[in-house]
């Protein structure tokens, strides 16, 4: 009598497992591994410097008895200070010009996009798996620096260079930061799905990028609070609890109300000055500022845009690749 043996099927060893990328997304992180790996490294080497900076701060403000003796700007004509700050300005720039503009557009011109979709992979699926990593590398980079160059500036931001509605300090702290990121990103591969060639998108998003930053964003900002008036006598100080709000206008005023430009009686000399007051009534300066207690709130709402900017691009960009052939 003879039997068969069954042998028991081999188990997969551990080690063969599948990792935590495969498939799709393995494939586009592969594809775009030299760009991931110079923007984390990029990211990671920022962090450093500003957890260094941060104690060499903290030492040499111990040194000087802040905060009970006056510290002045010791930051002045500091370079480490400065070259984060360019960093984290050209950061936005980075992303949305070397990892955007071609990550649709270099399948496009390459005709990679149409191998991988007349595979097994829809369109759709690529697509998403292409955002995925854009969109993860750019909120990865910006919440932790974020957080980092928050964490530097706002416990000794009376000695920093800046004014907190600034730019380099508005746009680098909260939530503003990644979703800068998340939306310029999104801008450069909108611009790279509409020109379809590498080079020519990424020349566009420059300038597109170059323009928003530098000159829209910089009106946007100052709007996103609401402006409160304060008024003061007219040779009397200012409170210092204004030390820190931000003054967008300022004029003078007579005793019913009505306002003056700044120069009205300036430019005259001594006794004409005082004639001119008199002559209007002039008793009080009145300045139109934004506190710093609007800092957050402003925050917040200048994210909510950038991030609703940021869906409506995606959305055109999915419009655009499944309507259209690649």
């Amino acid at each position: 009598m003879s039997t068969t043996v069954t042998e028991k099927p081999i188990e997969p060893e551990a080690g063969s497992r599948r990792g935590l990328l495969h498939g799709l997304p393995w494939l586009v992180v592969r594809q775009h591994r030299t760009a991931l790996v110079c923007v984390l490294g990029l990211t990671l080497l920022c962090a450093l410097w500003i957890v260094y900076e941060r104690h060499e701060l903290i030492q040499l403000l111990d040194a000087r008895g802040w905060p009970e003796k006056d510290a002045g700007q010791p930051l002045e004509n500091h370079r480490g200070y400065e070259y984060i700050t360019s960093i984290l300005g050209g950061l936005p720039l980075i992303l949305a010009v070397f990892i955007g503009a071609p990550l649709i557009a270099g399948d496009q011109e390459n005709g990679t996009a149409q191998l991988v979709t007349t595979q097994s992979v829809t369109r759709r699926q690529w697509l998403i798996a292409k955002l995925a990593l854009a969109y993860t590398l750019a909120l990865v980079s910006g919440l932790v620096l974020s957080a980092l160059f928050t964490w530097w500036w706002k416990p000794y931001r009376s000695v920093f260079l800046s004014e907190w509605i600034d730019g380099v300090i508005f746009d680098n702290t909260g939530p503003v930061l990644p979703a800068f990121l998340l939306f310029l990103t999104a801008a450069g591969v909108t611009i790279g799905v509409l020109v379809r060639r590498v080079l020519p998108a990424m020349v566009v998003t420059f300038l597109f990028t170059a323009i928003t930053t530098m000159f829209v964003w910089d009106e946007v900002r100052v709007r996103l609070g609401s402006t409160q008036m304060f008024t003061y006598p007219l040779d009397g100080e200012l409170p210092d609890r204004f030390a820190e709000s931000y003054e967008v206008d300022r004029w003078v005023g007579s005793a019913d109300g009505t306002l003056y430009g700044w120069g009205t009686c300036a430019e005259a000399t001594e006794k004409a000055q005082d004639a001119c007051i008199r002559e209007h009534g002039i008793v009080n300066s009145v300045i139109e500022y934004l506190d710093y207690s609007q800092m957050a709130a402003m925050q917040w709402t200048a994210a909510g845009l950038l991030l609703a900017g940021t869906a409506l691009l995606t959305a055109i960009t999915l419009w655009r690749v499944s309507r259209r052939p690649l």
